[in-house]
């Protein structure tokens, strides 16, 4: 069964999110945020509007009611209980008393008869105890409740006369205890109502707008983000261009220069020897045919020659890939470096090694004998030294290969190193590992690391190939 491929995310793209998502989360966090608190805000001024409104209307009322009181006092207070034609007068005062386009008064009984309702006649007369609105508000009985207790407020839905439909109505009511009449006028607040929600949707739109102009400043933010990781992205990658062009060009110039060692190494030394081999063949050649006893010699010299062709021959080789690194390990085959440099040089060198618990892979091997041979290789040319020390050993952050030697240090050698020295930084940075390079007048040091990541578990039942590998 196949697997799903998952597509992949450049590092460009990375990028991007990594700086894109903390400002949407904050873009988002600070819009509910704001949100939250403005409709806080808003809602306490609202209802401390509606608050004011509702008061103005109730006090709007109280003097409405007080104003009729006065109206009809001289009447009222100079009357007897059971006066039937003060009564009357009072309840044509009252019903003449229509104000606005749905302002009137009314007037209930304490036993639930109305006797005033100028905008409502179908109810004059009628016995209203226990009228409820169409929500189950008491509407009468609470009203004559209110009276008895001598004035106060009551909300409630009722027919509006201009429109014909209930709205919320406040109304003030008044108990004249001596005739047991509650006596009030309301006014719907339906306006109120309305100026409230206006304020609230006013609200939710300053909200909306918020939220987009948080959402146009985010939009923009990204847009920037995006235009400057572009920007980066074009300018790194010209500069991935310049440093992939350079280090091609370097490739051809090492190659190059690799190739002409090997062309001077094949001319100076192999093609000399060769030549030699040729003169004393020929020359044996010829007192084999001459007789003479000394053709013996000349083959002899000739096979002398031969013998230092085929051991330049190994010697190249062994420089351009030395077999043993392959066949036997690193170790192995720094320490054959290491006494081929003896040899060849005189200098004093040292190998010490330890087993390694676990093996450098291919990659890793190859670059610390590098190391080693460019290391070497400086030390012949550039530093005087008369002892070189090298150590190899693994540890738990992975395999370390150093160089020691007592030379007089890179500050007075030539121009050469530099190349060198840069191919080492270069292995290092290719397999993640790091590279110190200690000078002073008293000698040079060299250290290169290799991570962990580059040693590979030993194969079981193999211990033998395990020491050879260190």
């Amino acid at each position: 069964m196949r697997g799903t491929r998952h597509p992949r995310l450049s590092y460009g793209h990375k990028l991007y999110m990594l700086a894109a998502i903390p400002l949407i989360l904050s873009a988002a966090a600070i819009a509910l945020v704001v949100a939250h608190q403005s409709r806080m805000l808003a809602e306490r001024e609202i209802r401390g509007l509606e608050e004011q409104l509702i008061a103005a209307k109730k006090q709007e009322l109280r003097n409405y009611v007080t104003q009729a009181r006065n109206g009809f006092y001289f009447i009222y207070g100079g009357a007897a209980p059971d006066d039937a034609e003060a009564k009357r007068r009072v309840v044509q005062i009252l019903a003449a008393m229509i104000y606005g386009e749905d302002g009137s008064f009314f007037v209930y009984t304490y036993d639930g008869m109305n006797l005033v309702s100028p905008r409502r006649t179908e109810l004059i007369g009628q016995n209203l105890s226990g009228m409820r609105d169409s929500t189950g508000t008491p509407v009468t009985d609470r009203l004559i409740e209110i009276a008895r207790q001598g004035s106060g407020y009551h909300s409630y839905l009722w027919p509006k006369p201009s429109t014909g439909e209930e709205a919320e109505m406040i109304t003030f009511v008044m108990g004249f205890q001596d005739w047991q009449w509650a006596v009030g006028t309301g006014v719907w607040i339906d306006d109120v109502l309305a100026t409230v929600a206006a304020a609230r949707a006013e609200v939710e739109a300053r909200i909306q707008r918020t939220f987009l102009y948080i959402g146009a400043i985010t939009l923009t933010a990204l847009l920037m983000v995006y235009a400057s990781g572009l920007v980066l992205n074009i300018r790194e990658r010209r500069l991935a261009d310049a440093k992939l062009r350079e280090l091609t060009q370097r490739v051809f110039e090492a190659q190059e220069t690799e190739r002409g060692r090997v062309a001077r190494e094949l001319h100076d030394s192999i093609s000399q020897i060769l030549v030699g081999v040729k003169y004393a063949l020929d020359m044996a050649g010829r007192r084999v045919t001459q007789g003479d006893p000394r053709a013996s010699e000349a083959l002899d010299k000739g096979v002398s020659h031969l013998s230092t062709a085929i051991n330049e021959v190994r010697r190249i080789s062994r420089d351009l890939r030395p077999g043993v690194l392959d066949d036997l390990g690193l170790g192995p085959a720094i320490k054959a470096l290491a006494d081929d440099f003896r040899v060849r040089t005189g200098i004093e060198t040292e190998f010490q090694t330890v087993v390694f618990r676990n093996r450098l892979d291919q990659p890793a091997r190859i670059a610390l004998y590098r190391i080693a041979q460019e290391a070497l290789t400086n030390i012949e040319r550039h530093s005087g030294a008369d002892h070189v020390r090298i150590d190899l050993r693994g540890h738990r952050a992975g395999a370390t290969l150093k160089v020691d030697d007592n030379g007089h240090g890179l500050g007075e050698r030539g121009s050469g190193h530099g190349i060198g020295l840069r191919n080492m930084q270069e292995r290092m940075d290719q397999l993640g590992g790091t590279l110190r390079i200690l000078s002073s007048r008293s000698g040079t040091t060299i250290e290169a690391q290799i991570p962990l990541s580059h040693m590979l578990p030993p194969e079981q039942g193999n211990l033998s190939e395990e020491r050879a590998q260190a």
